[in-house]
């Protein structure tokens, strides 16, 4: 069940007012009483939501966005998305990050209390989206953007994962190819397992390798599936990063992309356009994903009512020259 200020008015034996006052700094509260507000804002688990906030000074006009890392490559992209959107409806944006230990997302939580922002923006770090429900059921507006294929318990803004990696295999089957070799990512993520299964559906794969989405990942994929002797035309990588390192495994090897092996990649982050040969890949909307998850939380604020199934973007195809058309 939702906490609400009032409960923590009557545990605390204060008026609604008082408690925003205490969010707010509490500049005009006895510190006695302070203190005590603060102890049952922690026993309960109270998460201050924007009319809590003003009832003392108004709406906070600033929207959280918690992510696990800044150094993702297609990061800057949703962030911009996020940034001009929210910043078009005159809010501003507070930036959070988070590893996956409970140290890290304590402190967040924490931070949430104090810092009293009116809705929040996720990244999901690992392992934190019990949390995150968590938080939203107490009263914090939350939307998730994901490319990882979960399923939370709040809106979110997702992509079509399955068709996207479809939509390669069909491209590859038609440029003749036929025995796969398949780099992915961690299986226990739901963008793994239905980008696999997506491919799965066109493409038989000739053998599947599992690892981080790294160039190493891409790079060492390629020099297993030389050494145990396997006969494939083409590699299938579950993001850009994967699709660099089994460009330059490949080289390596002296085999020619795309005449003795044809790569397709995931993402289309700005190097993809900059590999040798430039990449063929799958486009995630990025920006996009970053203003349509900001639009529906700004929507949420104003009182509207948001889905809760996930929102989903189309990916597109983008043909280069490590895969040319035909």
């Amino acid at each position: 069940m939702r906490v609400t200020i009032a409960d923590v008015a009557r545990q605390a034996g204060v008026s609604k007012t008082t408690v925003s006052r205490v969010l707010n700094s509490g500049a005009e509260v006895e510190a006695g009483t302070a203190a005590r507000v603060h102890e049952v804002i922690a026993g309960l688990g109270y998460v201050p939501s924007s009319g809590a906030v003003g009832l003392a000074r108004g709406s906070s006009r600033v929207i959280g966005m918690l992510t696990p890392s800044l150094t993702w490559p297609w990061m800057g992209e949703v962030l911009q998305g996020v940034a001009d959107t929210v910043e078009r409806a005159g809010y501003g944006l507070l930036l959070f990050t988070c590893d996956r230990s409970a140290d890290s997302i304590g402190r967040f939580t924490a931070q949430v209390s104090a810092r009293a922002f009116d809705g929040l923006l996720v990244v999901a770090p690992e392992g934190t989206l019990v949390t995150l429900s968590a938080l939203h059921r107490r009263g914090l507006p939350v939307v998730l953007i994901d490319d990882r294929g979960h399923r939370p318990g709040f809106p979110s803004v997702a992509i079509t994962n399955r068709a996207g990696r479809a939509s390669a295999a069909r491209h590859l089957r038609a440029l003749g190819r036929s025995r796969p070799l398949v780099i992915a990512g961690r299986r226990e993520f739901g963008c793994v397992r239905e980008r696999l299964e997506g491919f799965g559906e066109v493409l038989r794969p000739e053998c599947v390798v599992a690892g981080e989405f790294t160039e190493d990942t891409g790079r060492t994929g390629v020099e297993r599936a030389l050494a145990e002797g396997r006969a494939f035309d083409c590699v299938f990588a579950h993001n850009d990063l994967i699709a660099a390192g089994a460009l330059a495994a490949l080289r390596a090897a002296g085999r020619t992309v795309p005449d003795d092996v044809a790569v397709v990649g995931f993402d289309d982050i700005p190097m993809a356009r900059h590999t040798e040969p430039p990449l063929t890949t799958v486009r995630q909307p990025m920006r996009r994903m970053g203003e349509t998850a900001a639009g529906l939380l700004l929507a949420a604020l104003a009182g509207e009512v948001i889905p809760s199934e996930p929102v989903v973007l189309p990916t597109e195809l983008v043909v280069r020259r490590s895969a040319p058309t035909a």
